[in-house]
């Protein structure tokens, strides 16, 4: 209740109706106010002494709206008899004064102390939630995994160090080099994932071959939560208009044209994929792919990229004119440097042109690694020793590399600790190494966790009639006979193919096991599922590309289920292509492709990292066919289904004009003569790359004790359980239902009496989720939940960044404190509005500070921690609470006052905090790279200044960092 005077003009807000926006007096008599309030179309008349309205005062540095529109932040505050006028200034610097009669009436009111003198009071759970929400997300943008956890894949250490030290360059230009298996795409999208979250990145191209788009596309959604737009030209012309033009209703001789004014469709999206071939085919599209502008570009395949010296090829310079335009750039390649330096040169030279601008020098400093590189494995046999010992006879080739302080500091380390010794020579000489800062490699040989892979084949014989009928065929028949059967149509031909009973037979033989079939077209594994179902009464899924993501979502989770899922799923190419089925250990190739990394990818799909077993390759075949000439092409001469074969494609391309009439022709010893060739061929490049492995820049890709770190950290978060029963909470506040699913997962939808029109991230029709990694690995369908998912981000950022919980009463029994003692608990958070690139909320010492008072200002928080408190509080009617707060106002805003002197102190403690830790890491790092780049050329000079000024740009932002008053909850004895 108001002790003030009205008078007409002054702005009053409704205790019980805050949402009616401001209110202006219109009419005063001795026993009657009477308020307007335009904003609600809306008028109220309340009784003079129990009017349940505040008067509005908004104080110095705060901003207010003028009718028009106007805005100032206030720089005095005027008492004009009853009345009050803000003179301030606008955005423009403009200086305006508003009457209080002239202020807007469209306002809400959000700080705390408003709230809750407003009458605006949340359940005292909610301040509990908006607390704990506080205090996580600050403890996970800490964490050093932060960006790296919440994406669906196994925590494997090559791939998270790669992430984490890629992932948190300032505009990042590497060269993402593993070999087939061990994940590149995995690793770009953990940088990608990092990048967004922290704010480095806003725009982002994906530039693939046309057949991975899809891949891709599923691949970000699945693994990473990252929404693309795949980009084609039919996409183009719908977003145009284009595509509701008939041309055959154009008059003759006329033709659909885009009009060069139409809105760049590369403008429409933040996260886009499309094809190479659809850049290079179009000087419109690829143009307007450069004026777009992008944080990072990303291209697979780049081994694609053909260019000679002089002679670059169209897609090269097209990723090169894209690479100018683009902050960032990651390229991923699994082919070697040794099958093409000058290639390898050119991928380079995309990266940093101005480092990488002459082959040949290129050349003489690549031959002056291979004594530093014989140094560290030096240095790595003494550390492998029992014990380690420090080898003093290297000081003298130390020296060639270190400086004397780096020497006799190592020494002096190696008297106490030899092995601690050893490790810093080996990081001092990686941080130098050449291509180490701009190419990482890892290959099987250093990468331990893959299976052993056994080739099993199955020769079926055809009659001579067969036989013979089959070899008059082209090789494309001969590799896929589904339409060869005389006598019979496409539709029946499985009744006769000896393939289909073979599989039969194998099937029913392996009861137990998990059986996948890969055959080229989705016709063909379509009717075997129908067969084996149907006929045989198999327990099957079929998975192809005519099905919806959902519905493929649906065979591959009927397939993981262990208890009454699928024995076999049948899947035409795609099913080698963005998919895993590590739980299974036998794959059938009911046929084979022609492209040994199209063999590779489908093996790959069983052979992975996590497999628990042997993979077991079946192969039925029939003899003396092309489809047996190219099963022993591939596994005598490439040894390609039991080993990984990185030569694979070279040789096919060197052999292709020989290899595909060998395959159909019956010309005596010419295919062994081809067999033996490739064998001896394969067995050159393999020892080339062997003979070139670069070790260095293996261990350079993989730091062992930091990616355990890695590793161990995604593993504790993985085994909390705080992140579960945080949701539960999130969701009973908003009114999210969640029900039991299975074991570790859980039904989460919308409720009729949801809180908010639509809570984030998640869809209208709800969605299964888990908190558990390996059940997410293994059901795609599956929402992998974590910190990072972007319904938990988004329920975060919607807590955190409105007035949800910030306001809240609740009473409580304490023994010593007798009935109708008021406690106030305040929550202050440091406010440091800074661009999110600079990650300012990273050094932050504290996410918030808790003071609990009472009436005399005295500290109580280490005596009741919050934890403790929460359960020992009981609710309150709203109405009762509002009643309460409007008698105890004065005593409340006294309080307030109180916590706020209390804490105002902390404020510069917290900010010279925040600034040592800030200029501690920048300074080192930036010292570091300045250090390294006198003797590593691959140090971008432009790294260097993004530091210097990120270092520039904290401070100044940290200077303006203020304690705020986040929230208030008052607490009544009872």
């Amino acid at each position: 209740m108001s002790q003030e005077q009205y008078m007409i003009g002054q702005r009053w807000v409704s205790d019980t109706e805050a949402e009616l926006g401001l209110g202006i007096v219109l009419e005063v008599d001795e026993r009657q106010v009477t308020l307007s309030f335009p904003a609600a179309a809306q008028r109220r008349t309340y009784a003079l002494r129990s009017a349940p309205v505040s008067r509005v005062r908004y104080q110095v540095d705060e901003q207010v709206r003028h009718q028009d529109g106007t805005e100032i932040t206030i720089q005095e505050v005027l008492q004009q008899g009853l009345l009050l006028a803000y003179q301030g200034v606008t955005a423009e610097g403009e200086e305006k004064m508003i009457p209080e009669f002239e202020l807007d009436s469209f306002v809400q009111f959000s700080t705390p102390r408003e709230r809750l003198f407003s009458g605006q009071i949340d359940k005292y759970t909610h301040f509990g939630l908006r607390h704990q929400t506080l205090e996580t997300l600050h403890r996970h943008r800490q964490s050093p995994a932060f960006g790296l956890s919440g994406p669906r894949v196994q925590p494997l250490p090559h791939q998270l160090y790669i992430a984490s030290e890629v992932g948190r360059r300032q505009a990042p230009r590497v060269l993402l080099a593993d070999e087939v298996g061990l994940g590149k795409t995995i690793e770009a999208g953990l940088i990608l994932h990092q990048q967004l979250l922290t704010g480095r990145v806003k725009r982002a191209l994906v530039v693939v071959p046309d057949s991975l788009q899809h891949q891709w596309l599923v691949e970000m959604l699945r693994r990473f939560n990252l929404s693309f737009t795949l980009l084609d030209e039919a996409r183009c012309q719908a977003m145009a208009g284009l595509d509701d033009i008939d041309p055959a209703l154009l008059p003759e001789g006329e033709e659909i044209t885009i009009a060069e004014a139409e809105d760049n469709p590369f403008e429409s999206e933040q996260l886009i994929i499309c094809s190479l071939e659809f850049l290079t085919g179009s000087d419109l599209r690829y143009q307007q792919a450069l004026e777009a502008g992008w944080d990072l570009l990303l291209v697979d395949e780049a081994h694609h990229l053909q260019w000679h010296s002089g002679e670059p090829s169209e897609a090269y310079r097209c990723i090169e004119g894209l690479s100018r335009v683009a902050d960032g750039l990651l390229l991923l390649t699994a082919t070697p440097e040794q099958l093409g330096i000058e290639s390898h040169f050119a991928r380079l030279r995309l990266l940093d042109p101005d480092r990488y601008h002459d082959l040949d020098a290129f050349l003489a400093e690549h031959e002056r690694y291979e004594p530093l590189n014989q140094l560290v494995q030096q240095l790595l046999e003494a550390r492998a020793g029992e014990p380690p010992a420090w080898p003093k006879s290297l000081e003298r080739e130390l020296g060639a590399f270190l400086s004397k302080g780096e020497i006799k500091a190592l020494s002096q380390r190696a008297e106490k600790d030899p092995a601690d010794a050893l490790d810093a020579a080996v990081n001092h000489l990686l941080d130098r190494h050449g291509t180490g800062r701009v190419l990482f490699r890892n290959t099987r040989a250093s990468v331990s966790g893959f299976p052993d892979r056994h080739l099993h084949l199955h020769p079926l014989e055809l009659d001579d009639d067969a036989l013979l009928a089959l070899s008059d065929r082209s090789l494309e028949d001969q590799l896929h006979p589904e339409t060869f059967w005389p006598e019979h149509s496409f539709e029946d031909w499985w009744l006769v193919d000896p393939r289909v009973a073979w599989l039969n037979d194998f099937l029913r033989a392996n009861r137990g096991a998990k059986v996948l079939v890969i055959c080229a077209s989705a016709d063909s594994a379509q009717a075997l599922e129908l067969y084996l179902r149907l006929r045989k009464g198999l327990a099957s899924a079929v998975f192809h590309e005519h099905l919806s993501l959902l519905e493929r979502d649906r065979a591959a989770a009927y397939f993981a289920d262990d208890e009454a899922g699928a024995q076999v799923l049948i899947c035409s190419e795609i099913g080698s292509e963005g998919r895993n089925f590590q739980f299974a250990q036998d794959l059938v190739l009911f046929d084979l492709p022609l492209n040994p990394d199209l063999l590779e990818q489908r093996i790959g799909r069983l052979d992975r990292i996590g497999q628990q077993g042997d993979v077991n390759i079946h192969v039925p075949h029939y003899t003396e066919t092309a489809q047996e000439n190219l099963l022993h092409w591939y596994h005598q001469a490439l040894d390609a289904f039991e080993q990984t074969c990185a030569v694979g494609r070279t040789l096919y391309d060197e052999f292709e004009e020989r290899l595909l009439p060998a395959l159909v022709e019956d010309e005596e010893g010419a295919f062994d003569s081809l067999l033996e060739e490739t064998r001896e061929r394969a067995e050159t490049l393999r020892a080339q790359l062997q003979a070139g492995r670069d070790r260095l820049l293996e261990l350079n890709s993989c730091q062992p004790q930091r990616a355990q770190k890695l590793v161990d950290q995604l593993r504790a978060q993985d085994q909390d359980d705080t992140l579960p029963e945080y949701l539960e909470r999130v969701f009973d506040a908003f009114g999210v239902d969640q029900d039991d699913h299975g074991e570790q997962s859980w039904v989460v939808h919308p409720s009729e009496q949801m809180r908010v029109p639509h809570f984030p991230g998640l869809a209208e029709e709800g969605m299964t989720v888990t908190y558990d990694r390996n059940l997410a690995l293994a059901r795609e369908d599956i929402q992998y939940v974590t910190w990072e998912h972007p319904m938990v981000l988004g329920a975060q950022e919607m807590i955190a960044h409105s007035e949800f919980g910030n306001t809240a009463l609740a009473t409580i029994k304490l023994p010593g404190l007798k009935p109708g003692t008021l406690l106030l608990e305040a929550l202050f958070v440091l406010h440091c509005p800074a661009p999110p690139t600079l990650q300012l909320d990273r050094y932050l010492p504290e996410a918030v500070l808790r003071v609990l008072i009472d009436a005399n200002g005295k500290n109580l928080s280490a005596v009741l921690e919050a934890g403790k408190l929460d359960g020992l509080l009981q609710k309150v009617p709203r109405p009762s609470a509002q009643d309460l707060v409007r008698h105890a106002r004065p005593q409340l805003a006294q309080m307030m006052d109180s916590a706020e002197a209390l804490v105002a102190p902390r404020q510069e403690e917290l900010v010279e905090q925040a600034r040592q830790q800030v200029t501690s890491a920048l300074t080192e790092e930036r010292d570091r790279l300045k250090a390294l780049a006198e003797v590593n050329p691959n140090v971008r000079k432009s790294e260097i200044e993004m530091l210097e000024q990120q270092l520039a740009d904290s401070g100044k932002y940290l200077n303006r960092a203020q304690l705020r008053t986040d929230a208030v909850r008052v607490i009544m004895t009872v």
